[in-house]
């Protein structure tokens, strides 16, 4: 995560974007001259020209000379420089004949090992770029007109984006048009609430005190939680508030195992050789010359040193990353590849990893499990007029219900308003209208839609849901369940106020329609691949928001030990021992939140594993941030791939068996040269 302070004493929000966060949509068009149709070529051509490239100062590709400064001014270069400045002062300055031996050998140590570490380093580097650049995070923006993905680093003032849930704000902008535009700003000011952005603000500038109070505006670096809007790119580069700031900026992802282990060692080190070196010179001094012990202690400062391990680290991981590339691994952080190969613990959601995710809408049923088409119709109107990034569910009932003719309610029915999705009340609506009606149609998780349901619908008629209906709703639910089936709840009303907008205080007074289950079988490879990785030293633990039988029945399958399954309520009661208690004993943890599943992984680190995280969701960021590894796809959102460290070409654990596997051949070569002495 990315943190910052002292929000408005840092930067003066008025001089940053003066009236441009609070005029109206109208006023800051005509002020600004925007087009929203979006820029022509020419156009972009210009403002490239005058503006230059869309990229934060220091997140640039390093030039050479950095490299080379890098190198040379290492840690244990530091320390033979300082033994050079003393030798400078007793060869050299003291003695009536100077001698440059020892001074002459020192300098080719550390020349040989600053360029030998130089080349590595730089070859490395400009490896990663490249291989990177195959997994660029984009933006989709309004060019002549048209919409077309471009990278981020090409948006230019004047550019109209177009937002949607999983996309990460390339600049900053200015809502022009917003639906339900929900954005996580965390990584500014560490809120993991979602602040909803408007077209028009309601405040004056002396209301605002934080960047959290700007509604108009979307800040470089944060993301789309839920909801889709377009925007006018007000600000670029260095003259975003992210850009701006950037000198109290502290990146803050946790230190890796492997670099936590190379920073121990290295302190380990230059420790034994500070507390050796005196000890062997005085010993010396007793029996020999001053100068002469003082040569023997500096030889064995010389040989403690060790100068090529930065060039061996670099060189290893380097060649690692270009093994891996052949493999369908992409590796945008070289230090990751070490952690990558020591992985112990591999955290992964189940949908899409141990499952097809191809899922298919297999049943659409009433109260008492009878199938109902009004049940499909009604999560057919959800699924389609929804303006958020449309999932795999969305997508399957959408399907089923055009072959189930209803293509004709795309055109019957028109979208009022919508109430987006989001991971703490797990419930999507939308509100409809024929002409005659309106009605507000939710879907969601059981638990969660029966929440704001009294009522119950069944063969046209309306009953109060008495506890013998919700448990017999349980049971079926449950059932299906177990058959692999995950299930949603479909409900809705009629009776709604008369207004244009809604929000989530909306739903409630609801009827329930029925159930719509889907399947999602588990992959071929799972049980092979998960049966491999246990082989070769890797414990697989499922982090998971769906619930406990559907996860249990696909785990079941693949081979993943669930005679216990942890519940997300379960873990959010207990303390951090407790969790790392379970967590030792168990597999499978259901039903989470991001934040819960950020925790798991942070207590998996503390309790001494090398933790990796595969995903490719919005709710999957924070832990990817926090594993030692974080694993995506590049068919994954934005804000996903820009937190991971390595990425795979295909979503398939056969696909990260082959780079853990190769990685690991390359660690025990690695081991038995260090072992052997061998070149060092």
């Amino acid at each position: 995560m990315i943190k910052m302070v002292n929000t408005k004493e840092e930067v003066n929000i008025e001089k940053l974007y003066g009236q441009e966060c609070i005029l109206p949509k109208e006023d800051f068009v005509k002020k600004y001259n925007i087009n929203e149709g979006g820029l022509s070529s020419s156009e972009v051509e210009d403002k490239l020209a005058k503006y230059g490239l869309n990229e934060i100062r220091g997140s640039k590709p390093k030039k050479w000379y950095n490299y080379f400064l890098q190198s040379f001014f290492s840690p244990f270069n530091s320390i033979l420089l300082g033994i050079v400045a003393i030798l400078f002062y007793t060869d050299i300055y003291l003695p009536e004949k100077p001698s440059f031996a020892n001074i002459i050998v020192i300098a080719i140590l550390v020349t040989a090992s600053t360029l030998l570490e130089f080349f590595e380093e730089y070859r490395s580097n400009k490896a990663a770029e490249k291989l990177k650049e195959l997994v660029a995070t984009t933006a989709t923006v309004l060019r002549d007109g048209n919409e077309v993905e471009i990278p981020i680093k090409e948006v230019v003032l004047g550019d109209i984006v177009v937002l949607s849930a999983g996309s990460m704000i390339p600049a900053d902008l200015r809502v022009l048009e917003s639906k339900d535009l929900y954005v996580g700003q965390s990584s500014l000011t560490g809120e993991s609430d979602a602040v909803k952005k408007n077209v028009n603000s309601a405040l004056t500038l002396e209301d605002l005190d934080s960047i959290s109070d700007l509604d108009t505006i979307c800040f470089m670096g944060t993301n789309v939680i839920s909801g889709s809007a377009k925007c006018a790119v007000i600000k670029t580069a260095n003259s975003t508030y992210f850009g701006k700031v950037a000198h109290t900026i502290t990146t803050g992802k946790p230190k890796s195992s492997f670099e936590q282990g190379i920073e121990s060692i290295s302190k380990l080190l230059i420790r034994f050789m500070l507390i050796l070196t005196p000890i062997v010179f005085i010993l010396n001094a007793w029996k020999h010359s001053v100068v002469t012990a003082f040569t023997f202690a500096v030889a064995i400062a010389i040989c403690i040193t060790p100068l090529l391990l930065p060039v061996i680290l670099s060189s290893s991981l380097s060649k690692g990353a270009v093994k891996m590339s052949k493999k369908k691994t992409i590796v945008k952080k070289l230090d990751s590849i070490q952690n990558f190969g020591a992985m112990n613990i591999l955290c992964t959601d189940k949908t899409g990893t141990l499952t097809e995710d191809k899922i298919v809408l297999e049943k659409y049923l009433d109260i008492n499990g009878n199938e109902d088409l009004r049940v499909l119709k009604h999560a057919f109107l959800n699924s389609y007029f929804q303006t958020g990034l449309k999932g795999n569910i969305d997508e399957a009932v959408v399907s089923r219900g055009l072959e189930n003719n209803m293509k004709e309610y795309s055109s019957k029915y028109k979208l009022i308003d919508e109430i987006p999705f989001d991971f703490s009340r797990r419930r999507l609506s939308v509100v409809v209208s024929d002409g005659i009606k309106k009605q507000m149609i939710t879907k969601g998780a059981i638990e969660e839609i029966l929440e704001i349901c009294p009522m119950v619908d069944y063969k046209g008629e309306t009953f109060p849901i008495t506890k013998q209906i919700k448990d017999n709703i349980k049971k079926i639910s449950k059932n299906l369940n177990k058959d692999g089936l995950r299930v949603i709840a479909v409900c809705q009303k009629n009776d709604i106020t008369n207004v244009e907008t809604f929000d989530i205080s909306d739903e409630k007074n609801m009827v329930l329609l029925g159930f719509i289950g889907f399947l999602d079988p588990p992959k071929e490879t799972a049980k092979s691949s998960i049966e491999k990785l246990n082989q070769a030293g890797i414990r697989v633990v499922v982090l998971t928001g769906d619930n406990a039988e559907v996860t249990k029945c696909i785990c079941n399958k693949v081979g993943i030990n669930s005679k216990k399954v942890i519940q997300g309520s379960q873990i959010e009661k207990l303390p951090d021992q407790g969790i790392v208690r379970l967590l030792r004993k168990n597999n499978i943890f259901v039903k989470l939140s991001p934040i819960q599943k950020a925790r798991i992984v942070r207590l998996l680190k503390e309790d001494g594993n090398v933790v990796g995280y595969m995903g490719d969701g919005i709710n999957d960021a924070p832990s990817l941030m926090n594993s030692d590894v974080g694993i995506s796809v590049d068919t994954a959102v934005d804000i996903a791939k820009e937190s991971a460290d390595i990425i795979l070409l295909e979503k398939d654990l056969n696909v990260l068996l082959d780079g853990v596997t190769e990685r690991k051949k390359d660690l025990w070569k690695f081991n038995e040269i260090y072992k052997n002495g061998n070149k060092f």
